[in-house]
């Protein structure tokens, strides 16, 4: 791979065509590297964007033509005999004819995405008779998305795009599981939409009923201490990484993406959730809220005033517990003083307690999904406006958003133990 980088330099439209067109032979090559190597270039001026994805659109749709055409002619007998010299042997190619069978040629768009199954998609096509008319157009739209992606990518990152390669190696793994993941649930939803549909309207409706009684408030109760139990993981697994300067990488790649993928001229109006107004109207709904509900008053109000009153102590105790830790010889120098983020930390402790607060005795099934994705949006629009127009480091704000998300849960189940405890021996 390293000499054909450097073949890259000298014919860079001849080595991207033919390392494309290679790799959908089935050849160990990476695309993906190519293609956004290739995105640097153009960001140097040294390759034309419009040509680049040219050729990758024309290499792409060359190599799986072709395999197509070898698939349909050779059969699976050229699978037996010949596969496993390109890792293809009978029991692989059971495994992506069965995948290929169940989603359909419509699928193809997205198979360039996935390692392991692009190589292969047109020999299987090929093999598994899919008429030519029907193979063509996904296809060929999969191979201008994927070019298009990664060409872009290369671009946008400009010089970052070494660090970024780096980073992305390091987290491939996990990257691949979340766009299976993704993939899956989507076309879940667009084959089987009603049924889901059905199912969680159920769901929502038996779980709303069964969290009425006490033995369901116990259950909850398992719930937010698992969840509280996963927020104090990330929080000490960031506290190591913040404690051994461990944060350079993540926040270089986030600051560049956010300063040139995000417009954050019309994201500025995010900022009005984090201003007096905007906190005043949201805690001003949550107390009409409680009081119109008349259940529990007492206990949260309470709960909303503890969980912001007490906000800035526990931000101060974790503060020092850094500076004494410090004192204990660890290596280099802290990367920010400002971590955990104050404002994140404020921010996720104010609109986390009111959501738990307006959706915990909802009746409508719908309310808690659509309110948490709002909250959710909210959130990120402002950790997105924070760190590009007030130089907050990315994992300030992360951590800021961890650390409050921690102090919430911890109030949460205490204040849920205190509702059963008023419920089983009322005063």
């Amino acid at each position: 791979m390293s000499y054909l980088i450097s073949l890259f330099e000298q014919h860079s439209y001849l080595i991207l065509f033919l390392g494309i067109f290679l790799e959908l032979m089935a050849l160990p090559i990476s695309g993906e590297l190519l293609m956004s190597y290739a995105g640097y270039f153009v960001f140097q001026g040294k390759m034309n964007y419009t040509l680049a994805l040219l050729t990758v659109f024309v290499s792409a749709g060359t190599g799986i033509t072709v395999t197509y055409w070898i698939g349909k002619a050779g059969g699976y007998k050229l699978i037996e005999n010949y596969g496993k010299y390109i890792h293809l042997g009978p029991e692989r190619y059971k495994k992506v004819s069965d995948w290929f069978e169940r989603s359909g040629s419509k699928l193809l768009i997205f198979a360039y995405f996935i390692p392991g199954i692009r190589h292969f998609t047109g020999y299987i096509s090929g093999i598994s008779r899919i008429p030519f008319r029907k193979f063509i157009i996904p296809a060929y739209t999969g191979a201008f998305l994927w070019g298009i992606c990664f060409i872009t990518l290369g671009k946008v990152l400009g010089p970052e795009w070494k660090v970024f390669h780096v980073a992305a190696s390091k987290y491939f793994v996990i990257f691949i599981i979340i766009i299976c993941v993704l993939l899956a649930v989507f076309f879940a939803c667009r084959f089987y939409k009603v049924q889901i549909k059905t199912y969680f309207i159920h769901l929502i409706k038996r779980l709303s009923n069964r969290l009425k009684t006490n033995r369901a408030t116990e259950v909850f109760l398992i719930f937010l201490t698992l969840v509280l139990i996963g927020m104090v993981s990330l929080m000490l697994g960031l506290a190591q990484d913040y404690l051994y300067d461990e944060f350079n990488q993540f926040n270089d790649i986030v600051e560049y993406m956010v300063g040139a993928v995000v417009n954050t001229n019309w994201m500025e109006g995010f900022l009005v959730f984090q201003s007096l107004f905007g906190l005043w109207c949201i805690l001003g709904i949550t107390v009409i809220r409680i009081w119109r509900k008349g259940r529990n008053r007492l206990l949260e109000f309470t709960l909303l005033g503890v969980s912001i009153a007490g906000a800035k102590p526990f931000h101060g105790l974790i503060s020092k517990t850094f500076s004494y830790l410090q004192s204990f010889g660890f290596f280099g120098k802290f990367h920010s003083t400002n971590f955990p983020d104050m404002n994140s930390f404020i921010m996720v402790i104010i609109y986390g307690t009111c959501l738990f607060l307006l959706v915990r005795h909802s009746k409508k099934s719908y309310t808690p999904i659509y309110t948490s994705i709002m909250i959710l949006i909210i959130l990120a629009g402002l950790a997105i406006v924070n760190i590009e127009s007030t130089n907050t480091l990315p994992s300030d704000v992360v951590g800021g958003y961890v650390y409050g998300g921690v102090w919430i849960f911890f109030n949460f189940l205490l204040f849920e133990m205190l509702r059963l405890l008023i419920e089983k021996f009322p005063l």
